[in-house]
């Protein structure tokens, strides 16, 4: 089994986003792949389809059922806050380890597994556990994504820097278009990439037409990772 943990510098800067665009490009190429969200707060079960689960499922190929959403997000809480948070206005408390069991259990199944986190790498998760303790625990290389929005640059080396201090692979660093963003998102990932020593650091336009073959190509960088 091939895994890849996806995180992000922040919250909404497009983990979604990243993750179905790797599915649906593992998945044209004939490959078997899917994907994990184990805690998602912000959920409504009306708008399931609308939810990030429910992207994964579609972009997967399955059928967006509660069944199947809980099937790869067993963790689910309304409110749209961290996850301690959330569980803590249901008079829930996550159990981190039953969340590392979880992730370690789909690494051990065939084909290539995509585990998207929530929210940034600090986000708590218990009330002593960050998703920076979950991608330590499990131990897959990651997947960063930032944003170009004024201020991201320190965010993203920020986040680089928490996780390399873990000893945790950094595979590929995406720099995802902001929509407000003043910065160029070409500058963007040249400043970054001067702090990520040898890590890919790839931009991905809002151009739609663009997304494609940058999928293409951070699949193959993925490749030449997992062989090393």
């Amino acid at each position: 089994m091939t895994g890849f943990f996806i995180t992000a510098s922040g919250t909404g800067i497009g983990k979604t986003f990243l993750t179905t665009g790797l599915l649906h490009c593992y998945i044209n190429q004939g490959k078997y792949a899917h994907a994990l969200k184990p805690v998602l707060s912000g959920f409504d079960p009306e708008t399931a389809d609308e939810s990030d689960s429910g992207l994964l499922l579609a972009a997967s190929g399955q059928d967006v059922t509660l069944k199947n959403i809980k099937a790869i997000t067993p963790w689910r809480f309304a409110a749209p806050l961290s996850p301690d948070m959330a569980a803590r206005r249901e008079g829930k408390i996550i159990d981190f380890d039953a969340i590392v069991h979880f992730s370690r259990e789909a690494v051990n199944k065939n084909g290539t597994v995509f585990i998207e986190g929530v929210g940034g790498v600090a986000v708590p998760l218990t009330n002593t556990h960050t998703v920076l303790d979950w991608i330590e625990s499990i131990a897959l290389p990651t997947i960063l994504i930032t944003g170009s929005y004024l201020g991201a640059i320190s965010h993203a080396l920020t986040a680089i820097e928490s996780v390399r201090h873990r000893n945790v692979s950094i595979a590929a660093i995406v720099v995802n278009e902001s929509e407000t963003s003043t910065v160029p998102l070409e500058e963007t990932a040249r400043v970054i990439s001067r702090f990520s020593a040898q890590t890919p650091c790839l931009t991905m336009p809002r151009a739609i037409d663009k997304h494609a073959s940058i999928f293409t190509k951070l699949a193959e960088i993925l490749e030449r990772h997992r062989v090393r």
